[in-house]
């Protein structure tokens, strides 16, 4: 532990632009009649999506909890029960996340808008980030790309019908480095094109939307009506940086549990912990989720773009390492 570990990383001058940034969450927000809420940051379930690992505890008298890696099924509860269009300022965690865009404890701006479905979230969402970010930044118009228009432009495949053996191809011949265990995993090796090739060159002077990914990939949205192999699903990106990620939210309580369990078996397969089913979310579904889309953003690296940074612990006061 060095001499300066006990200050802050981010400056003041940062840090009173990221207090200012949540004063424009907040009246955006307000200005659109969307309702601030708060939602425990421990619960008995946690997500069981392969790529996000939870951190958990022990809590004497109570069991095992776990501290979300994000508001949602939390949020899905209050909807069902009427709260309407709804947002939180969340902080939560993930472990095994850190690095220039990654810390384990970091804050997620989460909304539901009733009656939308995708494309009106994206357009939602792109309002909200221009009224963040334009004072800072030049922006050009928002553009909207298919998840494949974009995959075949910057990796070169089509990622509803290339093989594993092409997508193995399009990895190697870009000279991407293959994290061991991917095995003949598709979607492994699209998150892997995404991630390294793809998502880096998307966003170039304004928003990128980047919409209808794999039905495989989007174990919380809707499939297509016209299209079931692929999903209402969408990220954003600014700079090569993802910055969101929303669904037109699944409300088939039958179906949701269908993907819950096949997400507990590819982690079983992959000797991962398999947390208990969120079965109150799951009763919140049979009850009956309104109609609705949802979208969760990444505060901090808003903040790293409306200052000109590029490492996150630059818009942080105490990073994991100072906390």
């Amino acid at each position: 532990m060095s001499h300066v570990d006990w200050k802050p990383t981010a400056d003041i001058r940062t840090l009173q632009l990221r207090a200012s940034l949540l004063e424009v969450v907040r009246d955006h927000f307000r200005s659109e009649g969307v309702m601030e809420v708060e939602t425990p940051v421990l619960a008995h379930a946690t997500v069981t999506d392969v790529h996000l690992q939870s951190l958990h505890t022990r809590i004497a008298g109570h069991g095992e909890f776990y501290l979300q890696t994000s508001p949602e099924y939390a949020m899905k509860r209050l909807l069902a029960t009427g709260a309407g269009d709804i947002y939180q300022i969340a902080r939560v965690f993930r472990d095994g996340e850190r690095g220039a865009l990654h810390n384990p404890e970091f804050t997620l701006i989460e909304w539901y808008r009733r009656g939308f479905d995708g494309m009106a979230l994206m357009r939602d969402a792109a309002k909200l980030l221009e009224r963040l970010l334009a004072p800072h930044r030049s922006l050009r118009a928002p553009e909207w790309q298919t998840y494949a228009e974009a995959m075949r432009a910057h990796a070169g495949v089509d990622p509803h019908s290339a093989s594993i053996a092409d997508l193995k191809t399009a990895v190697s011949g870009h000279g991407v480095a293959v994290p061991r265990g991917l095995g003949n995993d598709r979607d492994a090796y699209l998150d892997l094109l995404l991630s390294t090739i793809v998502g880096p060159r998307l966003g170039r002077g304004g928003l990128t939307f980047l919409h209808e990914y794999p039905a495989s990939q989007a174990a919380l949205a809707r499939l297509k009506p016209d299209d079931p192999k692929v999903a209402e699903r969408f990220e954003v990106y600014l700079e090569g940086i993802e910055l969101a990620n929303g669904f037109h939210e699944l409300a088939d309580a039958a179906e949701q549990r269908a993907r819950f369990n096949a997400d507990l078996n590819l982690r079983r397969a992959r000797a991962l912990h398999a947390p208990p089913l969120d079965e109150r979310l799951l009763q919140a579904l049979g009850f009956g989720l309104p109609d609705c889309s949802g979208v969760a953003l990444g505060f901090d690296r808003v903040v790293m773009l409306a200052a000109g940074v590029d490492k996150i612990d630059q818009v942080l006061a105490f990073p994991i390492e100072r906390a």
